[in-house]
């Protein structure tokens, strides 16, 4: 695998394998890799010649410093782990290098800026947006692969592809879980034992919704979640919601795609997790 930190380095390098007709795929990170990344790796690999993997902590969509300062950085662990799949790159830069100055900027994504997590973390969005767009424009990929896990981030890189007529494919990817079911997160090793167990509440609450979902009963069946949520010692929920999977509004009888979804702090540590309840005709 082929490590850099620089733009320059990895576009030149890059040029070169474009020329010869490969396929770029392309999986951005935060690092403190899991298998979740990693079955993005292997999908990548199974659509494209070559992957790249970019791991970069990025603080503009971080509004909480202390969230920021406590992330895992595990980089050492995770070159291993993108070796051990056969990654063929990965870039690695650090802020100055993808950051210059007070940089500005503003995105219009429209209403899935403030909707579920945009209205919990305000600002996260752009900071999304506006590492990614860095990313695409260094890495220049002919596919991009997310997983479902950030349902919301996936709709909203989708937006600014159409808003900024960028020519790269967006792939999501299933949710990779534990045994237990726990959706696999980089922040699952900050859980202690007690909360570790405590968090299996939002899988299990999303599945029994799934397995019992009535569409003539949607706002019952999401007060009896956020009930069973409620009610499990050291969970604060957030937001659970049973939504439209074209906008995140919502949804009602008559919607086509339901998505479920919920964000709740356990102990100290915040998680997010979905189910696709019903996909499009």
């Amino acid at each position: 695998m082929k490590n850099f930190t620089t733009k320059a380095e990895l576009q030149q390098y890059l040029a070169q394998l474009k020329a010869k007709g490969a396929i770029i795929g392309f999986v951005p990170t935060m690092g403190a890799l899991h298998r979740g990344h990693l079955s993005l790796i292997t999908k990548a690999q199974q659509q494209c010649d070559v992957v790249v993997c970019s791991i970069f902590v990025n603080p503009t969509q971080f509004t909480d410093p202390r969230d920021l300062e406590i992330y895992p950085r595990p980089l050492q662990d995770d070159i291993k782990k993108l070796e051990l799949v056969n990654c063929d790159i990965l870039f690695n830069p650090g802020v100055d290098e993808m950051y210059v100055g007070n940089e500005q900027w503003h995105l219009d994504i429209g209403e899935l800026e403030g909707l579920l997590e945009g209205k919990f973390r305000p600002g996260h969005y752009q900071g999304v947006t506006q590492i990614v767009y860095k990313l695409f424009n260094i890495v220049k990929p002919d596919v991009a692969f997310f997983g479902q896990k950030d349902y919301q981030q996936f709709m909203v890189i989708s937006r600014m592809i159409k808003l900024l007529n960028m020519s790269v494919k967006l792939v999501m990817c299933p949710i990779e879980r534990e045994s237990d079911g726990l959706a696999m997160s980089s922040r699952n090793m900050h859980l202690t034992p007690d909360d570790r167990q405590h968090a299996l509440i939002l899988s299990q609450t999303l599945n029994d919704l799934k397995l019992n979902f009535d569409s003539d009963k949607i706002n019952l069946l999401k007060q009896e979640a956020m009930s069973t949520i409620n009610n499990v010692p050291g969970v604060e929920l957030a937001y659970f919601e049973i939504a439209d999977g074209d906008t995140l509004l919502p949804a009602n009888e008559h919607t086509k795609h339901i998505i479920a979804l919920v964000a709740a702090t356990v102990g100290k540590i915040r998680l997010i997790d979905n189910v696709i309840i019903k996909n499009k005709d």
